[in-house]
């Protein structure tokens, strides 16, 4: 029997991780698109941008995690939805500006590696990056024992994309008073405000990630799964369209509505002089949300800066071309509704 080597022993297996990345190649497969080169494993990944497609290329970069969603994932045991997460967070945080992605890396760090869930979470990865047109290059896993409680890890990912000069959306100099505000549909929480969603289902209301609750369509640790939609093919389609060189641009400006909700987004994208007005009555409001809104005893003021509330995206649009973005919208298969418009005011987003 041969003698395990010290730096398993020690609870870093180099070879088990070998072994578990040379499925790396048939996985990413995928993803691969045009501009790649070289092939995974290498110290860095390769890319040869295309400047005739963008004779004045604007690199667009975004770094995220899932935050404690990771806990949702640990407690029902299913881990191949986070990576999608993860991709589709970060091309909505680049599509703002027009980017569209072109390569993605990852990280992952966890106390021992356990293949299934290796294998898994890359699996997400690559699924979302298919969906989105974004190579997969590369990325780390790190095995870091006494670091990390048994059965978790952390994951994050870096994308960069690429908008020409001239199609970058600028928010702050292409909005206007009248434009109307657009809000495209999420399907739950996406990555955002599970520490306080955790608190009052778990902590406060004694549920389960098991537990059927009414007006959900599983279970909660189902709905709380639901992968974070990407808008990334949706907004570059919508570009296409209404922004078109030499005619006036339909739409002004995009906000992702993440981490700060509608509070802290929004104003991103305005000019000091104007607001932006949301009108809290006029989209669905997913019943997750009714949820936390009706039972979790927190100010309805806060839950629209932390929680999406059922909007993922929201989109400025010119007042003359907003019900043709909005057919658009609906006809690419995304819920959306006219939620608000803009103001006069001092660059704050106001919900009423």
């Amino acid at each position: 029997m041969s003698k395990q080597k010290a730096y398993a022993a020690a609870g870093v297996d180099i070879d088990l991780g070998n072994q578990v990345k040379a499925t790396l190649p048939q996985l990413l497969a995928s993803t691969r698109r045009p501009g790649v080169l070289g092939k995974v494993g290498g110290f860095g990944g390769l890319f040869a941008l295309d400047t005739r497609r963008n004779p004045n290329p604007i690199l667009v970069s975004s770094v995220d995690g899932v935050g404690t969603k990771l806990k949702i994932a640990f407690a029902v045991g299913r881990h191949d939805t986070i990576g999608e997460d993860l991709v589709n967070h970060c091309v909505n945080d680049i599509a703002v500006l027009g980017a569209e992605p072109l390569f993605f890396l990852d990280y992952l760090g966890t106390g021992k590696l356990e293949p299934h869930v290796f294998t898994d979470i890359i699996a997400g990865f690559a699924r979302g990056c298919a969906a989105n047109r974004c190579a997969l290059i590369g990325g780390e896993t790190a095995q870091m024992p006494g670091f990390y409680q048994a059965g978790e890890y952390d994951v994050s990912g870096t994308i960069v994309g690429v908008v020409d000069k001239s199609r970058m959306l600028d928010g702050q100099k292409a909005v206007k008073r009248g434009d109307v505000i657009l809000g495209i549909a999420s399907s739950g929480l996406h990555t955002n405000g599970y520490s306080l969603a955790r608190k009052i289902l778990f902590d406060q209301l004694k549920l389960k990630v098991s537990s059927r609750v009414s007006g959900l369509d599983g279970t909660l640790g189902e709905e709380l799964l639901k992968v974070h939609v990407s808008y990334g093919p949706l907004v570059q389609a919508l570009l296409t369209r209404f922004n078109r060189a030499g005619k006036p641009h339909g739409i002004h400006a995009l906000a992702h509505i993440t981490g700060g909700g509608f509070v802290d987004n929004l104003p991103r994208t305005l000019p000091k002089r104007l607001d932006a007005l949301i009108r809290a009555d006029s989209w669905e409001v997913l019943p997750i949300f009714q949820l936390l809104r009706d039972r979790g005893g927190v100010d309805v003021a806060e839950l629209y800066q932390v929680f999406n509330m059922g909007i993922g995206m929201t989109i400025v649009a010119a007042a003359d071309q907003a019900d043709a973005v909005l057919r658009a919208i609906r006809k690419a298969g995304f819920k959306g509704w006219a939620i608000g418009e803009i103001v006069k005011g001092q660059g704050e987003c106001r919900v009423v």
